[in-house]
């Protein structure tokens, strides 16, 4: 049994003596156990001399401890014999680099792989598409070889043709040059190595023309700054603020603008009608938005450092204020909407209760309707929370302060109430009351009863004060009697007032004001009325 101890590097000096002892303890435990010392260097070397099969060998062995090396090379080893046995004819080199030859792995490092592909005879398919084609392929087996070697440690695979490998070789590429001098080959059909070898022998050197294209690169450093600064004041700061501009426009409710109409609108709008917005803001976005626009007609082609901070200075200063200005509108929209939910529900009420006023309408419904059993107390609750919502929201918008401590004094009865309104309130909407959103579901639902309650009572009224006028030896009925304060009769298509004994054109409004007057009133039956109508009609009967 072959016993394999890799040493870091550094302890090459001392590999006599480690060999030494280590045989010592193999001895004292089986003659038959043979030992083996290496550095890493002394494995890359075997792959140096094309000793390819010694190294696979060391890769598929049993690993006892493990610090990175065997599991990097047990995953490249596997990932090759795939990609060879796929399509040997192709594959002129396999090679492994990175931190694994460089000596600066750990157990879970990446492995870096380079496959070169031999294009050279390539004729019945153009060369990018041959790339393409095994690349994919190649990709595939990433995932294949990972699961076979049980690793934790990520292949990457770079594909390369020979060709277009050796033109970047040729242009002094730095990572080609890096590659040539760390990587160390798995696999290799005599074309890495004869490269390693001249560029160790200083053969392999840039051209004229890749030095030129490299220095000229330091020419463009100006342009390009030049550009970088410009593309930052005229696309980064300018979308930066046009956008949130425009959004906050539609949240005041007109449509999204042009970035020509935006700085006009922002002007008219929040500055001089709704007297939100400081003018030195417009000032901004009007001079940002115009350097734009004489960016575009090549008015600027250069801004200098400290031209750009002023600009990224009031663009930031800018999008602060919008952000306020936001809260600032958002609060105008609660403000309305929570209006409207108060209006809607205080105004059915006021109309039902014939009260005014928040307070005795709140009264009012507690002892007429609440107490009577005809509504649940948390309708109750859910009005006062509505009161409150709009009080918090019309109060003026000031900064957050930090919120005193809890007094723990006066939480007597009072505190007690106000946990048990809280309660029902979270009964009533399922959660925490927080919010305009939570009073627009209260108002809704109290809405909806309302609305049920009334209908029900016109029902109810009008089912009291409601006769049917049957005439003797007549089928169908003649009509319906109302007795309010005036008698109505109501045919088909046709209601009438009696008046002065005559039967006189009147209004369904008339007839539903009345109905609505009398809705808790107890009936009276209006004889002299009959008598009118026994002329009208003839003899006839009364039918409740």
């Amino acid at each position: 049994m072959h016993i394999l101890t890799i040493v870091p590097e550094d302890q090459f000096k001392e590999i006599g003596k480690i060999r030494t002892e280590a045989i010592k303890i193999a001895k004292d435990i089986d003659d038959k156990l043979w030992v083996h010392v290496m550095t890493p260097v002394d494995v890359w070397n075997l792959c140096l001399d094309s000793k390819f099969e010694i190294v696979e060998a060391l890769a598929m062995s049993f690993p006892v401890l493990d610090k990175g090396i065997l599991g990097a090379l047990r995953v490249a080893q596997i990932h090759k014999t795939l990609v060879l046995k796929k399509f040997e004819k192709y594959v002129t080199s396999y090679i492994i680099s990175g931190s694994l030859v460089r000596g600066t792995t750990h157990a879970d490092s990446d492995v870096d792989v380079f496959i070169i592909i031999d294009d050279t005879d390539v004729k019945r398919m153009p060369r990018l598409e041959l790339k393409e084609k095994l690349r994919s392929i190649i990709f595939s087996y990433i995932q294949e070889a990972t699961a076979i070697a049980g690793v934790k440690n990520i292949l990457n695979v770079q594909t390369y043709l020979m060709t277009e490998f050796w033109e970047a070789v040729k242009d002094a590429h730095p990572v080609m040059f890096t590659f040539i001098r760390d990587g160390v080959p798995l696999y290799d059909r005599g074309t890495f190595l004869p490269w390693k070898s001249l560029l160790r022998m200083g053969k392999i050197k840039p051209s004229p023309e890749a030095i030129d294209m490299f220095m000229s690169s330091g020419d463009k450093l100006e342009g390009e700054i030049t550009r970088r600064l410009m593309d930052i004041a005229v696309i980064d700061i300018y979308w930066g603020v046009l956008t949130p501009s425009q959004g906050l426009l539609m949240l005041y409710g007109l449509a999204p603008p042009t970035p020509k109409e935006t700085v006009q609108l922002i002007r008219e709008v929040f500055h001089e009608k709704e007297k939100l917005l400081e003018k030195k803001y417009v000032d901004i976005i009007e001079r940002i938005i115009t350097y734009y626009k004489e960016y575009e007609h090549g008015k600027h082609k250069k801004i200098t450092g400290t031209e750009l901070d002023k600009m990224v200075n009031d663009a930031i200063d800018y999008m602060k204020r919008l952000r306020e200005l936001r809260k600032q509108l958002e609060k105008r929209v609660e403000e309305k909407s929570i209006d409207t939910v108060y209006k809607d529900v205080f105004g059915m009420l006021e109309a039902l209760l014939n009260k005014k006023g928040e307070q005795a309408v709140i009264k009012e419904f507690d002892e007429k309707l609440v107490q009577q059993g005809k509504f649940p107390h948390r309708f109750l609750t859910g009005l006062k929370f509505i009161a409150n919502v709009k009080k918090e929201v019309e109060k003026p918008l000031v900064k957050e302060k930090e919120k005193p401590a809890d007094d723990k004094k006066g939480k007597g009865k009072k505190g007690k109430k106000e946990k048990e309104e809280k309660k029902n309130i979270d009964q009533l909407t399922g959660k925490e009351i927080k919010n305009v959103d939570d009073a627009r579901k209260i108002a809704n639902e109290i809405t909806n009863a309302l609305i049920e309650y009334t209908q029900r009572c016109d029902f109810l009224a009008m089912d009291r004060t409601r006769f049917v006028i049957r005439v003797h030896g007549e089928a169908q009925p003649k009509g319906e009697i109302f007795f309010l304060d005036d008698t109505f009769v109501v045919q088909p298509n046709k209601i009438s007032r009696l008046k002065s004994g005559k039967l006189e054109n009147a209004g369904s409004e008339e007839l539903k004001n009345q109905l609505l007057k009398h809705h808790e009133k107890e009936t009276k039956i209006d004889f002299k009325a009959l008598e009118s109508l026994k002329k009208i009609f003839g003899d006839f009967e009364l039918v409740y």
